[in-house]
């Protein structure tokens, strides 16, 4: 069984995507495009089909308490993914570019350092009835694990359950305003 341990914020420039684009050793945009639907539950639980890239996936997670909660994620084949998010998964999508930011903190003279080679930010630029939205999510191993920002994350939105994908579909970024 997988524990997602997840904390999100939002995010206040683009500078994520030097670092992401340094991390990946590449010169321009190392996002990422997914695409991800989600199939209408009563129990609680969410079931999210999604496309990174070249690669479907389904996943199934639980309340969320704290911030934490059971998650369990398979791959499928893309043409699968394609066929599930047309035929299973509510309208409209979530579509975003997805950018890895490895996390680092500031050391005594003020450079950044890793901290923790298996910790990621994982950046969301949302685009269609989302444009505008910019999350960052790190997954870290406990509740307690102290973390330090970088300077282009902004304020904490863990909790918030606005900023949940699977909400995001019915209430969009766009209907916020």
């Amino acid at each position: 069984m997988g524990m997602e341990i997840e904390r999100k914020f939002l995010v206040r420039s683009d500078r994520f995507k030097e670092e992401a684009a340094k991390a990946a050793h590449t010169s321009g945009d190392a996002g990422v495009y997914y695409r991800q639907g989600y199939i209408p539950t009563i129990s609680g639980v969410t079931v999210r089909v999604r496309i990174a890239g070249q690669q479907g996936y389904i996943t199934m997670k639980d309340r969320t308490v704290g911030f934490s909660r059971h998650e369990f994620e398979y791959p499928v084949p893309k043409e699968e993914a394609e066929q599930m998010l047309e035929l299973l998964c509510s309208k409209p999508q979530i579509e975003k570019h997805r950018y890895k930011v490895p996390y680092a903190a500031p050391s005594a003279n003020g450079v950044s350092v890793p901290m923790e080679r298996s910790l990621y930010w994982e950046v969301d630029v949302f685009h269609g009835d989302n444009e505008g939205l910019v999350v960052a999510e790190i997954e870290v191993p406990s509740e307690d694990t102290e973390i330090v920002l970088p300077d282009w994350v902004g304020q904490e939105v863990t909790g918030d359950k606005r900023y949940y994908n699977s909400h995001l579909i019915g209430n969009p970024y766009k209907n916020w305003r």
